[in-house]
C-alpha cells in the first residue's frame, strides 16, 4: 500500500474518540481467510461502500463482499463530527456554475439535499437510535465580509434566516469573534458511529459479507473480473468499488495516484458544560454550527451536555505534529468561546477528510478499467453525500442509469506535482490564515 502519511495515521487502534467511547465495542468482523468469490467487491467499510453494498444486495440481490483494512467506521466515518449537511465540494457556488452551468449547480443542490433526506429515512426505518439535535445548521460569518455573502446566500434561500450581528446574542450564538450567521433548514447532527456501525449491521442482515482486518494489498485484473489481495486470502469479484476516502492508497487502483489529497481534522469534546456555563458565554443554540473561515471550525453542543468542536488543519501525523495541531484547537476554542476557558477537555483525535484535484466528489467508472468504480472525495463532508454516493455508484455497478450530477461524474484530475501535495496544502493553510485573518473580537478586526 503507498499512503502519503506516516505510518502513526494508519494503526488500527481506535481512536481515543467520544463516539467510541460512548458505544460498546460490536463484535468484529471477521478477516478474509483463504480463497472466495463475490459478484462485487467493496474495497472500504464506511458510509460510502456500505451504502453501496446494501443497495447492492437489497435491490439488485448482487453477492457482495466488503474489505475494511480495520473495522467498519474506523476511518473518516466513525471519527467525524457528526455533521449530516449539505456539503461535499469544496468549490464555491460561482465555481460550480462555471464548471457545469446554472443546471449543473442545481443538480448538485438537489443531490445534496437528497442525501440528509436519505440518511433520515435510513435511521428512521432501520431503527439506528443516531440522531442527536433539531434539523438546520448555522453558518457563522467572521467577518464583516463574510457576513455580506451570507446575506447573499440568504436572499437565494427563502427558507433560511439570516442574523446581523447585534441579533447573535438573542438567537444564542455570542462570540466574540462572529458577525452575523445564515441558518438554513437543511441537514441533522447525529453520532457518527453509531450511524455506520448500525449502517453495517443493517447490509449484513441484508447478506452483504463484511471482512475486517483485511487490507487490500493488491489489486489486478484477472479472469475477466478482479484479484483483490490481503494479507490471509485473496477475493475474485467481477466488478470492484473503490471508497476509502482520505485512507485510500495510492496504488490501489494506480489510476488513483495523485488524484486526491488527504487532509487532517481534528476535535476535541470538553466534559459536560452546565446550564450556568452555556448561559454566561452565551452560545446556547442547538443547532450544529460552522464559520466561514478557509480552515473552518466547527462546533456543536451534545446531548450530554459536552460540547464538540473541531477544525482543519495540521499536515503530518508524527506524534509530536499531533499534539501542536490538538494544543491548537483548544487555543482557538478558547479564543471563540472566551468564557469556557476553564472548562476541561475530555477526549481528542484527528482522521482524514479527503479533497480531489478537482475539489469536487467522484462517483463513477474509473477510465480504461473494465469493471472499475470509485466513490470518493467528500471534502470533509461525507455523512449525507458519501451515503447517497454510494447508493447511486452502486445503481451504475448494477447497469442501471443513476442521475449522477455532472459535478460528481466527471472524474478528478491530478493535482499539480503530486509529490509535493502535503507541501502544497500546509502553503495553503497559511495563506487561508492569512487572508481570514486573526481571532479577534467582532468589530476589531
Amino acid at each position: 500500500m503507498k499512503r502519503l502519511y506516516e505510518a502513526e495515521a494508519y494503526t488500527p487502534d481506535w481512536p481515543d474518540s467520544h463516539w467510541r467511547r460512548t458505544l460498546p465495542l460490536p463484535a468484529p468482523a471477521p478477516t478474509l481467510k483463504g480463497q472466495a468469490t463475490a459478484e462485487v467487491a467493496v474495497i472500504g467499510a464506511g458510509y460510502a461502500g456500505l451504502s453501496a453494498a446494501h443497495e447492492l444486495a437489497t435491490r439488485f440481490g448482487a453477492d457482495v463482499a466488503v474489505l475494511e483494512a480495520v473495522q467498519p467506521g474506523w476511518g473518516a466515518s466513525g471519527r467525524n463530527g457528526g455533521f449530516c449537511c449539505l456539503g461535499g465540494s469544496k468549490l464555491s457556488d460561482r465555481a460550480i456554475i462555471r464548471r457545469v452551468g446554472e443546471a449543473g449547480a442545481r443538480a448538485f443542490l438537489a443531490f445534496q439535499r437528497a442525501a440528509i433526506e436519505d440518511v433520515a429515512a435510513f435511521l428512521d426505518s432501520h431503527g439506528i437510535d443516531a440522531r442527536q439535535g433539531p434539523e438546520g445548521e448555522t453558518y457563522l460569518a467572521h467577518s464583516p465580509a463574510a457576513y455580506r455573502e451570507l446575506a447573499a446566500a440568504a436572499a437565494a434561500d427563502p427558507s433560511s434566516r439570516l442574523i446581523p450581528l447585534e441579533g447573535l446574542a438573542e438567537a444564542g450564538l455570542a462570540g466574540p469573534v462572529f458577525h452575523g450567521a445564515l441558518q438554513v433548514a437543511q441537514g441533522f447532527a447525529l453520532h457518527p458511529l453509531a450511524y455506520v456501525e448500525g449502517l453495517a449491521r443493517v447490509a449484513v442482515a441484508a447478506g452483504v459479507r463484511i471482512h475486517g482486518n483485511s487490507p487490500v494489498l493488491h489489486l489486478a485484473p484477472e479472469g475477466g473480473g478482479w484479484r483483490l489481495d490481503t494479507p490471509e486470502g485473496s477475493l475474485h469479484a467481477k466488478r470492484v468499488l473503490v471508497a476509502t476516502n482520505g485512507y485510500s492508497s495510492e496504488d490501489l487502483p494506480r489510476w488513483l495516484a495523485g488524484r486526491s489529497l488527504p487532509a487532517m481534522s481534528s476535535i476535541m469534546v470538553t466534559r459536560p458544560i452546565s446550564a450556568e456555563e452555556r448561559a454566561a458565554q452565551g452560545f446556547t443554540s442547538a443547532l450544529m454550527a460552522a464559520d466561514t473561515r478557509t480552515a473552518l471550525h466547527y462546533f456543536r453542543h451534545l446531548p450530554d451536555g459536552r460540547f464538540l468542536f473541531g477544525m482543519r488543519g495540521g499536515t503530518s501525523a508524527a506524534p509530536a505534529a499531533i499534539a501542536t495541531t490538538q494544543a491548537r484547537v483548544r487555543s482557538h476554542f478558547d479564543a471563540m468561546f472566551p468564557a469556557w476557558n476553564g472548562v476541561e477537555t475530555e477526549s481528542r483525535w484527528s482522521g482524514f477528510v479527503c479533497l480531489t484535484g478537482s475539489l469536487a466528489p467522484f462517483v463513477g467508472r474509473v477510465p480504461g478499467a473494465e469493471g472499475l468504480f470509485a466513490a470518493l472525495g467528500w471534502h470533509g463532508s461525507g455523512v449525507a453525500p458519501a451515503s447517497r454516493g454510494g447508493r447511486l455508484a452502486a445503481q451504475l455497478i448494477a447497469g442501471a442509469a443513476p442521475e449522477i450530477p455532472a459535478l460528481m461524474a466527471a472524474p478528478p484530475r491530478r493535482f499539480p506535482l503530486p509529490a509535493f501535495r502535503r507541501t502544497a496544502l500546509a502553503a495553503g493553510y497559511l495563506a487561508a490564515d492569512l487572508r481570514d485573518g486573526a481571532l479577534s473580537p467582532a468589530g476589531r478586526r
